[in-house]
This record gives C-alpha cells, structure tokens and sequence, in this order.
C-alpha cells in the first residue's frame, strides 16, 4: 500500500496572528517549520468563524509580539550601551554635577531601583550611596544646583541683571572702540557694573563673548620682486659661518635675480667693506658695455652702506635699493640661497678649516649654477636662463 504524507493542520489562530504580526518567530516557537510559517505569510487570511474568545486571543498576541520586539531593540541599544560604558570608564566620583543634572540622576534611579535595586543602579552609575543620600536630602530644599537663593549673598557677587548689562556692552556696536579693560571703568562711571577690570576679562573669556572687532585687511603679496632680464635687479648679501674650531668666517655672494646665478662670492675671516665692493666688482665683470647698470637689492649692513660701495654708485656702476620687510621689496632670494647651501651642503660636511669650506663653497656653487634645476624655470638651469641657452629644454623634458 503506498504511503501518504501526513498533512499536518495547524490552529487558525496561529496562522491570523503570524499574519497579522508577521513575526516568524511565533510560530516557530510554537514548532511550526519556517517555510511553513514563511508560506502563511505568502497566503491571504482564511475565512474562519471566530468567537468572541478567540478574538481575545489574536488581540493577546498581536500585544505580545509586540512587546517582544520592543523588548529586543531595548536590549540592543542597552547592551551598546553597556559596551560604551565600559570602553569609556567614566570615574562619576571626580564630575561636578549641576542642578539640573543631579535632578535628572536621581529620578532615573527612582524609576529603576524598584527593577534593579538601589545598590546595583548606584554601581551602574559609578556613584556612591553617601553621595546619593546627600543629592536626596539637598532635593528637598531645592539646593542642587549649589546656589545660594539669595544673589548677592556675598559682597562680590554679580546678579544676573549686571552680568546682562556686561554683556550688552562688551558686545555693543557702539562701544566697539572701547578696550575692554577701559570697558570696565566706563561701566562704572554710567553706574551700570560695579565690578574690576580683571572680572571683565574673565567674564568675556568663559562666556564667550565676541567684542565687534572687524578689519578688513588688505591682500598680501605672494611673489616677490622680479627682474624682466638678466642684470637688471642684484641681490647681495653677508652670511656668518662658525668652524669647528670656533672660527668666524664670512661669506659674502651675489645672486641675479633674473636666473637666480650666482655671479660672485667670496670666503673671508674678516669683516670689512672691502670683501662686499670685491665681489661687486667681481660680478661686474659679466655686465655688458653700455648696458643700463644693474640694481642692487641690499640691507641696511655696515658693508653695504659705506664709502667704498657709495662710491661705485656715484660713478654709475649700478643703482642702489634698500630692502624692506615686504615681500615684493626684500632680499629674500639671496637668504634662501643660503638656506640652501648651509642645509643642503655645507652641513653635512665637516668644516675644519676655511680652506675647505672655500672648496665646499666653490663646488655647490658650480652644481647649482650648471647643474640643479630651480623649480620655477620648467627644467633649465641658472646658467641656461642667464645665457639664455635653454630655451627648447621643456620641449625636450615632455
């Protein structure tokens, strides 16, 4: 005899309610498969008599299926909770609470000792039992916020009216021009506040108060001064140098601005203004007869302001220019060459003796007047751009 499947028929309240709820999991619970449960929910409700006793019922689970997934998202956000509390490790013995906080504290343990207890909602919390009667008993009076009801019980003490008309003023437009110290003294003069300078400056610093202070500033430059051709703009310049024997040594260069070449220089343990006119004469040497003499970017340095170097400009050998402190009139290019060749060179060698460093000196000079590249020329080299040999070399690089 073939064998059947046994069909097996489950109570129409179960399946109204995993439809109605469509919670899995009731039925489940119940023993019922889930493809089965998973099918009740694919099928529409059956037309089944109900009693009044049954109605009871659906309406008793739907509740409790209900309160379950309640219960479920309480206890994830509580358990993400109690993971963030014990990474975190608060010390709730060391944190001043105010009024408001300590209210907040205490009725949360009052709703939920009847549930866990006093002792463990206190340990929860971090607090202390002592600290917790002492919170309840200043509850009673309204003391929790650790304010005395009268607002000047003491002689020193702000009402909130004079703090108001601090604030009113130290933010007012039209006492913007008034410090904030001279603020003070004005305060009392009008018979506004009473109160020190030096609570003024408190006051505005933890309350945050913005006095109205606006300055529109103009642009500054980014660039410094350029030169439109070779030889037209010199910068020159005197570093100090110490040995390892405590040894001065002075160096002195000059530097076009044009290709940033470094036209001459000089290495000498004296400092005088001969070593500068030397090397201007030196530099000299590469401007062409008849040109418009060069321009000379210097500071106010006794070897740049003296006879000799007066002389050279009354004779028409170059001009003369005082450096200033803004970017597009300073000497700042000859500064960063020795930047350059202290940090990048000189060093990371031992400087033993002014011999060496000339031979130093000498070699980084050749490697950044032929060899090394600035950034600002698209591959040609401070000798290419003065002699203006490199004209294809950024056709050639790309």
């Amino acid at each position: 005899m073939e064998n059947r499947r046994r069909t097996r028929f489950y109570d129409h309240r179960l399946v109204r309610v995993v439809q109605q709820t469509r919670d899995l999991s009731i039925a489940t619970r119940a023993g019922v498969p889930r493809s089965t449960a998973a099918g009740w929910l694919k099928q529409g409700p059956r037309a089944v008599a109900v009693a009044t006793d049954d109605r009871a019922y659906l309406e008793l689970h739907r509740r409790l299926a209900k309160l379950e997934r309640r219960c479920e998202r309480l206890q994830s956000v509580l358990r993400l909770l109690l993971v963030l509390f014990r990474v975190l490790k608060p010390d709730m013995s060391h944190v001043r609470f105010v009024g408001l906080d300590k209210a907040r504290l205490l009725r949360a343990v009052d709703r939920t000792r009847g549930v866990l207890g006093l002792r463990r909602a206190l340990s929860l919390l971090g607090l202390s039992l002592s600290r917790f009667h002492a919170w309840a008993r200043l509850g009673l009076g309204c003391q929790l916020d650790d304010q005395p009801s009268c607002p000047v019980s003491t002689p020193q003490r702000l009402t909130a009216t004079e703090v108001m008309a601090m604030r009113e003023m130290a933010t007012s437009t039209s006492l913007c021009h008034v410090p904030t110290g001279r603020l003070a003294l004005l305060a009392q003069r009008m018979g506004r506040v009473y109160a020190s300078t030096s609570t003024w400056y408190r006051l505005v610093r933890i309350r945050g108060w913005r006095r109205p202070r606006l300055r529109v500033y103009p642009p500054k430059p980014t660039e410094g001064i350029r030169a439109e051709r070779p030889n037209q703009l010199w910068h020159i310049d005197t570093t100090l140098l110490r040995l390892q024997d405590r040894t001065r040594v002075y160096l002195h260069a000059v530097i076009d601005n044009w290709s940033r070449r470094i036209l001459a220089w000089k290495v000498s343990t004296t400092f005088c203004a001969g070593n500068s006119v030397a090397v201007l004469v030196h530099a000299q040497r590469s401007v062409e007869a008849g040109s418009q003499p060069p321009t000379l970017m210097v500071d106010d340095g006794v070897e740049n302001l003296n006879a000799q170097v007066d002389a050279l400009v009354e004779r028409g050998v170059l001009q003369r220019v005082l450096a200033q402190s803004e970017v597009q009139f300073s000497n700042s290019m000859i500064e960063a060459w020795w930047r350059q060749l202290k940090h990048n060179w000189l060093f990371l060698n031992e400087l033993d003796s002014v011999r060496k460093l000339h031979t130093l000196v000498a070699f980084y000079v050749a490697e950044h007047n032929s060899q090394i590249p600035p950034a600002a020329f698209d591959g040609q080299t401070p000798d290419e751009k003065y002699f203006g040999t490199g004209a294809n070399v950024a056709d050639d690089l790309a």
